[in-house]
């Protein structure tokens, strides 16, 4: 039983992270009806920017996220601004590419700016560990799943009953009724392309405060996410969130008993186990657990 336990404190972790990421994923699709591939781009770039305020100009940790995940909106935002914003009434198709085509500048840039070196990310929380009923906790572990449900309630607050959170959900149900009660959509998708890059810029911080350090490759955890935002319903932000604990604890569980019920599928069978899942969920609810289901009368 604290085999099991410890596996799903692990699993809810690992998936607070994946819940940050869909909700950035969600947040864009509600807004724009467009998936954006360039999330885990932004990922790296906000756990980047957080290493070089928090290791390079020695800029207190707590600080150093709220500084990282700024600097990540203000580059969402102008991505929208200087790049998306030309696109508007262009088919979804051609600004998803654009999308991946940002992924892949992004990338190099940052390995050109940081290197390819694996950075060790300065944290307060390190390998620290709490002791809980003979449950062994990582301080890092507790630390990111608190953040994640902070980060959760005040983005729904922010939704329920800000005017900006308002203006994004009447822009969401239909763009035309909005614009025709005077909101203004560009504003809007600049916000939530502001607000996509800072969750993405937190959940990489979270992740390279590990003890597995920052390096390149922690872009493609968003991959990991995508699966969870399909799971939970593309247009519900709950659902995101639903999605990526429950991809979470699937891959944690997956991992902890590898040797014992899955040894016969080879190692790392645990990294193939989100997409399963999403095409499980594909099959029987293509809307996903929570998301809005697509009704059509002729």
């Amino acid at each position: 039983m604290t085999g099991f336990l410890t596996n799903v404190f692990a699993g809810l972790a690992l998936g607070s992270t994946y819940a940050l990421v869909a909700l950035g994923f969600v947040v864009i699709y509600k807004s724009t009806g467009v998936i954006n591939f360039a999330q885990g781009g932004l990922l790296a770039l906000g756990a980047y920017l957080g290493y070089t305020f928090a290791d390079n100009l020695a800029i207190a940790f707590a600080v150093s996220i709220l500084l990282a995940c700024a600097a990540a909106a203000i580059v969402g935002a102008s991505v929208e601004r200087l790049v998306l914003r030309r696109m508007v009434g262009q088919p979804p198709f051609a600004v998803i590419m654009i999308t991946i085509g940002l992924l892949f500048v992004i990338e190099p840039l940052i390995t050109a700016i940081w290197g390819f070196d694996n950075l060790p990310l300065s944290n307060p929380w390190n390998i620290q560990t709490v002791e809980a009923g003979g449950l062994v906790l990582g301080v890092r572990d507790l630390w990111t799943i608190g953040i994640t449900a902070a980060v959760v309630v005040a983005f729904f607050l922010f939704f329920r009953y800000t005017r900006m959170g308002l203006a994004m959900r009447a822009t969401a149900f239909d763009p035309e009724a909005a614009l025709a009660q005077g909101i203004s959509a560009r504003r809007v998708y600049a916000t939530s392309w502001a607000i996509a890059a800072a969750l993405a810029a937190l959940a990489g911080i979270t992740l390279a405060a590990g003890p597995g350090g920052l390096s390149p490759s922690i872009s493609f955890i968003a991959l990991a996410a995508f699966p969870a935002m399909i799971l939970g319903g593309l247009d519900s932000p709950a659902g995101a969130v639903l999605g990526g604990v429950i991809i979470g604890l699937a891959e944690a569980l997956t991992r902890g008993y590898q040797d014992q019920l899955f040894s016969w599928a080879g190692a790392n069978v645990s990294l193939i186990v989100p997409y399963l899942l999403m095409i499980v969920i594909l099959l029987i609810r293509p809307y996903g657990l929570l998301g809005t289901k697509d009704v059509r009368r002729i």
